[in-house]
């Protein structure tokens, strides 16, 4: 019996550690399908029939990212009740596929930029299914979820950085080039992820029990669990707080930056120019997020997190004060290792002050708050930018995460003792 217990568990390590990687690079290719489409932005949504302008890009954005928020949830509860989730991702990857593929017939049949919007939320509800279930599934994975996490945060800042470097080529050789790449590469995810073991019960390290039972209960109760833990431990709100305005300059920078780098008025680049100026805040975001959580392990959550806001919302207004383009390039680069600092130790702070028991519902709440995040971006940055222009933008969008660090900054600091552990949050249950 021994032995025979010992066989599972190598077969089921070596089968979790191909699984992590398969599932990371499902995430990679759905992140490079959906930002390969934002260096071109400008110019697609005028081939879609829309006016020139920050406005038509602004709805472009928006109508994916509302999908997202609405349907997350959905495909949550959707994989809790089957109890798997790898078909789900299947058909969420291929469903996004399709409505590319459908983005791309609008001009053919004349349907207008109505239309296209409505088949950008289409492909949004789909979408979000493959991306969300895919990181839902490499949380229910054993090894730790600092591991885990670190490889959906790899793959999710490499994806950003490929597919805006990528997008930006294809846009200059052609408007829907990107369309047709975002297309294939969502349908070879979801060839990846019919690779991946779906078993009805990823519980982690629970041992024992009714499997099916663990699966789903602890996920079915998320929502409910996760709002609970709000009232019972309000020092959660904290790392949402700050979770929502970083995705909100992530998504101000997907928008406004793409348009500020382009404009003839400011740098005029070309839709490759503006890509890889984005790959310059992608790829440090990416890879300085694992010895950056490493050192937030040491040092505590505070001065990460605190230090990272401030330092991150003067180098988004410094490149929008920026008076050449080399000091604005340099300024991105700095963007990227500020949110980089910043984003592990947020992410970190969410498991510190949160029991076992709860950790999955907490980080659920924390990507709802991360998500309306990154839609507000489209949305205050395409207000913003339209009403008062780029720098007004830049210094509304740095302002508020300076704002947030000072408001939040003795909260963090009674949160987090000197030696860096959590000071309160997790219930005392003794």
């Amino acid at each position: 019996m021994v032995d025979g217990g010992r066989g599972h568990g190598e077969r089921s390590a070596g089968g979790e550690r191909r699984d992590r990687k398969r599932l990371g690079a499902v995430v990679l290719a759905v992140l490079i399908s959906q930002v390969l489409l934002y260096p071109g932005v400008p110019s697609l949504t005028v081939a879609l029939g829309a006016p020139a302008g920050i406005d038509a890009g602004m709805w472009f954005l928006v109508a994916e990212f509302a999908a997202f928020v609405a349907f997350a949830v959905v495909w949550g509860a959707v994989s809790d009740a089957l109890g798997r989730r790898i078909p789900l991702i299947v058909i969420g990857a291929f469903g996004g596929a399709l409505a590319y593929v459908s983005l791309a017939l609008i001009p053919v049949i004349g349907a207008g930029f109505e239309a296209a919007l409505v088949v950008r939320a289409v492909g949004g509800a789909f979408t979000v299914g493959a991306f969300s279930l895919s990181i839902t599934t490499l949380m229910d994975l054993r090894g730790g979820n600092g591991r885990n996490m670190g490889v959906a945060g790899l793959a999710i800042g490499l994806g950003a950085a490929v597919g805006s470097v990528g997008g930006g080529v294809l846009a200059d050789l052609g408007g829907f080039y990107p369309i047709y790449a975002g297309a294939g590469v969502l349908v070879l995810s979801g060839v990846l992820a019919s690779t991946v073991s779906d078993t009805p019960a990823r519980t982690g390290d629970i041992p024992g029990g009714d499997r099916a039972t663990e699966a789903r209960s602890p996920r079915a109760r998320g929502v409910r669990e996760a709002l609970a833990r709000v009232r019972a431990v309000p020092a959660l709100l904290v790392p949402c707080a700050f979770g929502f305005i970083d995705r909100l300059t992530a998504g101000f920078f997907s928008l406004v930056g793409v348009f500020y780098f382009q404009d003839p008025a400011t740098f005029g680049l070309s839709a490759t120019g503006a890509g890889a100026t984005l790959a310059l805040f992608f790829i440090p975001f990416a890879l300085l997020q694992a010895p950056f959580g490493a050192i937030s392990d040491r040092i505590g959550r505070f001065y990460p997190i605190i230090g990272g806001s401030l330092a991150y919302g003067v180098a988004i207004i410094g490149v929008g004060l920026a008076p050449v383009y080399p000091v604005a390039a340099g300024l991105m680069v700095l963007v990227g290792v500020c949110g980089a600092l910043l984003a592990p130790a947020t992410m970190a702070l969410v498991t510190d002050i949160i029991d076992p028991e709860a950790r999955g519902a907490a980080m659920a709440l924390f990507n709802v708050f991360g998500s309306l995040g990154f839609l507000t971006g489209f949305l205050v940055g395409g207000a913003a930018t339209g009403a008062f222009g780029y720098r007004p933008a830049f210094l509304v969008v740095g302002g508020l995460e300076l704002l947030i660090a000072l408001a939040l900054l003795p909260i963090v600091r009674a949160i987090v003792s000197e030696d860096g552990s959590p000071r309160w949050g997790i219930p005392d249950r003794s």
